[in-house]
């Protein structure tokens, strides 16, 4: 998905050390209880609810107009306990979305117009389309599309390491500090020959040609 650009002025963004960008227009509560990792888009007129828990976002997450990022709760006979919200890298939420999940992972989309219920987890690398309503405490698993009233799984999405490993000859262990044969090649080249072999140190300068 080829995403266009989007002009905005500066005068409206607050810009961050870290490369965030917030809006004026956005009502951060709590904001001793908000962090944001870092190159972060929040647009205008969202709302994020760090008065109730903590809410983290990862890195170069971008959430659009009108959303409302709130952390979930628990009943209790007591009363309403409210828990961190941890949102990972590389999260885009579209606008007029309500989020009360409990974990969104990496590389996740969300759709417009949609309801995440309370205590929802969504793992790394789902998407989520537009209208989507999901009921309480929904785990997507990776790699799936959820869509509907309520949300059910639509289609799974192709893994991209779902390959056969013999396509990938240029795969090495980086920890262990290997590096791939090249293919096309027959048995290794010999070492170099010593070209100083056979010289003693000190040498005569060859004598005139008459």
């Amino acid at each position: 998905m080829e995403l266009c650009e989007i002009l905005y002025n500066k005068a409206e963004y607050i810009e961050t050390a870290s490369g965030n960008k917030v809006s004026r227009q956005s009502v951060l509560c709590g904001s001793q209880n908000i962090v944001l990792n870092g190159k972060t888009i929040v647009m205008n007129d969202c709302i994020i609810r760090g008065d109730l828990a903590n809410v983290r976002v990862g890195r170069q997450c971008v959430i659009k107009s009108r959303s409302v990022i709130r952390p979930p709760f628990k009943k209790f006979s007591k009363g309403v306990a409210f828990f961190p919200l941890h949102i990972g890298d590389h999260v885009f939420i579209e606008e007029d979305c309500v989020v009360n999940a409990a974990q969104i992972g990496s590389y996740v989309h969300i759709g417009k117009n949609c309801v995440i219920g309370r205590r929802c987890v969504l793992k790394d690398c789902c998407k989520i389309l537009d209208n989507t309503v999901l009921p309480p405490e929904t785990v997507v698993p990776p790699f799936t599309v959820f869509s509907g009233c309520p949300g059910l799984s639509e289609s799974p999405l192709d893994p991209a390491l779902s390959v056969d490993q013999s396509s990938f000859p240029t795969i090495f262990s980086a920890s262990a500090g290997l590096r791939p044969k090249p293919s096309g090649l027959g048995r290794p080249l010999p070492p170099p020959p010593n070209r100083t072999e056979g010289l003693s140190h000190e040498t005569t300068p060859p004598a005139p040609h008459v």
